[in-house]
């Protein structure tokens, strides 16, 4: 097999195997679904790209000015816009173009932000952000331009995303030790961690169904969410039951970082790295 360093899977829950969509060389990370389900959206090399799963290859999504883009990206509930990060010199800042690509505007009140995820009717964004010249990552959604803080500094909080009925956020938070999955109401109350276990878990994704949520397991002791570590994929029911560890892989940094589910909620795509 030829040599690669980045691998495009899709994982079918009811076949329970993976099929291989595109390997490169290039390191692209963190892909999304695009809305009819016939495409993925992933980053590298500071730009955004399709990948038609007819005929996968990279096809660049054309985002103007914004050549630094990140692993923070998705789409609105109607199908209409892409989110995504992009540096400047302040941080990460969350700008949005038509499906089609254009002219990036920006969404994100102030830097850094980094976007995650929309409510499923689209009236708002969650996001994990810094604010105040301070290092500590919180919890903040977005509405009509008001921006409200859910976390309040108890550790790191980070990776939300929101259920299929945005009955409820869920996120990852060090604040009992090490990266655990909890989650809140959209306004930041019943906040609770879903279990307890000795692996470092992040980026919890719910399923567009409403059946399982996908979620990310370093090892124990892992500090932060690297690159390029011996990771689980795992899914587990919506309260927190039936963890089970789907994928071993080498990943953790880039390979769910986002919304990554099909639309039907029968498979989710990741990225696998050499």
């Amino acid at each position: 097999m030829a040599q690669w360093r980045a691998r495009l899977e899709i994982y079918d829950l009811a076949r329970a195997r993976s099929r291989v969509i595109l390997q490169t060389d290039l390191r692209i990370e963190a892909p999304n679904f695009y809305p009819d389900g016939q495409s993925l959206l992933v980053n590298g090399a500071g730009r955004l790209m399709r990948v038609p799963l007819g005929a996968p290859e990279l096809l660049l999504v054309e985002t103007g000015f914004a050549d630094r883009c990140n692993n923070d990206h998705g789409f609105s509930p109607d199908g209409r816009q892409i989110y995504f990060g992009h540096h400047r010199e302040n941080g990460a800042e969350i700008f949005t173009v038509p499906l089609v690509g254009g002219v990036p505007q920006l969404v994100s009140p102030q830097a850094p932000s980094w976007f995650h995820g929309c409510a499923p009717d689209g009236a708002a964004l969650v996001y994990p952000a810094a604010r105040g010249g301070t290092r500590v990552v919180d919890i903040y959604t977005l509405s009509q331009g008001i921006e409200t803080r859910l976390t309040q500094g108890e550790g790191h909080s980070d990776g939300p995303d929101f259920s299929a009925d945005g009955a409820w956020i869920y996120y990852n938070s060090d604040r009992t030790g090490h990266a655990q999955i909890w989650r809140m109401r959209p306004d930041g109350t019943e906040q609770h961690q879903l279990f307890a276990d000795n692996y470092v878990n992040w980026f919890p994704h719910p399923s567009p169904n409403g059946q399982d949520v996908l979620y990310l397991a370093y090892p124990a002791g892992t500090l932060g969410h690297p690159r390029d570590l011996p990771v689980a994929l795992c899914l587990m029911d919506v309260d927190g039951q039936s963890r089970r560890r789907v994928i071993e892989m080498t990943g953790g940094q880039g390979s769910i970082n986002v919304p990554c589910w099909s639309p039907d909620g029968g498979a989710f795509a990741y990225m696998r790295y050499a």
